[in-house]
């Protein structure tokens, strides 16, 4: 079969879960080994979850928020081999020497505390240029960043209390308030701020090392934000909550198949009329900010923005809720015109899908999501078998991070779903998710992405998140860069290759999609 450019393959694995560093993959060496190692098998689309700082369970998904990169995600040794740091900081900082196993939050946020400390210790050595190009970075951020740095030394003083608990001036965002508590605390807030400069440009340093390989970089970005948020706290108005921390209506899903009171997600809901007001401006600077990090955006829950589930904010379930309209038209028009005519987006459109979600991703050429693990259950309509796909316009997985493993689906599978898939199977059954790899390379979608976890042949130990469960999740980290990585990803773009996934450069990803 001929190479074709405009069908590609991708791998996801977010960069916590990258191995060979202290405490928590990041961006250093081990980003840079795990592109070249993508690149050198013609795998040019790099999947990562939100690079948001996460909460306190781990998750990206309910980030303190929208704008800021995770602190865990800083590489200290690059830090020293660039001279921010002295070489003698590395074995003082916490984790030193914890290389492997999987990833202990505490920890984590340990250790980044110590290196920003660190950078502010040896700030004032800096030369000029350096504080230069520091000023101006923080002038160009400065409408996310110093909401940011005051959140999240607030809630360090107050102890980890969310916002809605702090003193009232403080709580409330009242500016004459902020400005008397940052004249004391300016040493404390420019340490945040290093620690977001030097992310911001770990992760830019990243991206050009991607794009001289020809690898993407494809995001993912939550529809709604936390409620103990830097964004709601000092853009309150635009949600669902009161001066109090009450929310007014809050964000879920309607009762389906798999739950008999729907799913109550606890985050406050858009007061769209305002987002309308301000001619969505705080929606432009948050899309705005993920294409300064990204190439390519996954939004997740993109129903939501033809029809929202509103819950009242009082309720402990989301049976009572109501279906809302939003203004997805307007929104996405803007930010197609921010983008230059093109939006860079996908849409995650899984699940029950109405027809005016479908019109509103279409209407906008987005592409969206297939899953194969949801394909086999003996409906010939069912929208995820492979025969089912038409047109380009889809990205294809084997599972997500919210999946099971591949491996610990077919070990879970029913005989009969197990029949349907072996059915489609010329000779022997070996690796359930080489199968559907191969299947999904059968489609006509632009992008197939495997889970690197699916690639090692790996069961449900590995898996990465178990929705509506707090233990255990977003920890799994790959082992090492052995022969049995690189063996994983050679097979797979080998076959990619096979299935008519070119080897060449990703440029026409982006068109395509």
């Amino acid at each position: 079969m001929q190479c074709s450019e405009s069908r590609r393959l991708g791998v996801l694995l977010h960069p916590t879960a990258l191995p060979e560093a202290p405490v928590c993959g990041g961006f250093g060496a081990e980003a840079r080994h795990w592109l070249q190692a993508m690149a050198r098998h013609g795998i040019h689309v790099w999947q990562v979850l939100p690079l948001a700082p996460t909460d306190a369970t781990g998750s990206p998904y309910s980030s303190p928020s929208s704008f800021a990169i995770n602190p865990w995600l800083l590489s200290a040794q690059d830090l020293v081999d660039q001279g921010y740091l002295a070489a003698s900081c590395l074995p003082q900082l916490p984790g030193a020497t914890a290389l492997t196993g999987r990833l202990d939050c505490h920890l984590a946020d340990q250790r980044a505390e110590a290196v920003a400390q660190a950078l502010q210790n040896a700030w004032s050595g800096q030369s000029t240029e350096r504080h230069d190009a520091f000023s101006r970075w923080c002038a160009k951020q400065a409408f996310w960043l110093e909401d940011h740095v005051c959140f999240v030394e607030l809630r360090r003083q107050f102890e980890g209390l969310p916002w809605w608990d702090w003193p009232q001036p403080l709580a409330h965002h009242r500016r004459s308030a902020l400005k008397a508590w940052k004249a004391k605390h300016q040493q404390a807030l420019e340490a945040h701020r290093l620690l977001q400069w030097h992310l911001d440009q770990q992760w830019q340093a990243v991206r050009s090392l991607a794009d001289q390989l020809g690898v993407q970089i494809f995001g993912d970005l939550p529809f709604y934000v936390a409620r103990d948020s830097a964004d709601v706290w000092s853009h309150r108005r635009l949600f669902s909550i009161q001066a109090d921390g009450t929310l007014t209506t809050q964000s879920g899903v309607p009762p389906d198949y798999f739950s008999a009171t729907g799913q109550l997600w606890g985050t406050p809901v858009y007061r769209w009329w305002r987002h309308r007001l301000t001619r969505f401006r705080w929606w432009r600077q948050r899309i705005g900010r993920q294409r300064q990090l990204m190439d390519l955006l996954r939004l997740d829950h993109f129903r939501a923005l033809a029809m929202f589930w509103a819950v009242p904010g009082a309720d402990s379930t989301a049976e009572h809720g109501q279906w809302q309209p939003s203004p997805g038209h307007a929104l996405l028009s803007k930010l197609r015109s921010d983008a230059g005519g093109s939006l860079p987006l996908i849409a995650e459109d899984l699940g029950v899908i109405t027809p005016d979600v479908e019109a509103l991703r279409d209407g906008f050429a987005l592409p969206g999501m297939k899953v194969l693990q949801f394909a086999f259950d003996g409906q010939p309509d069912n929208p995820y078998l492979p025969e089912n796909i038409e047109g380009t316009r889809w990205v294809v997985y084997t599972g997500t991070h919210d999946n099971a493993t591949t491996q610990g689906w077919w070990q879970d599978l029913d005989q009969d779903s197990r029949d349907r898939v072996m059915a489609r199977v010329s000779g022997p059954f070996s690796a359930p998710a080489w199968h559907l790899f191969d299947m999904a390379f059968a489609t006509p979608a632009a992008l197939v992405i495997a889970p690197l976890q699916d690639l090692l042949h790996l069961d449900d130990a590995a898996r990465f998140n178990t929705p509506g469960t707090s233990d255990g999740n977003w920890s799994w980290r790959c082992a090492r860069f052995d022969s049995d990585l690189e063996g994983a990803l050679k097979g797979y773009g080998e076959r990619g290759a096979v299935w008519g996934r070119s080897l060449a450069g990703a440029s026409a990803v982006l068109g395509m999609l």
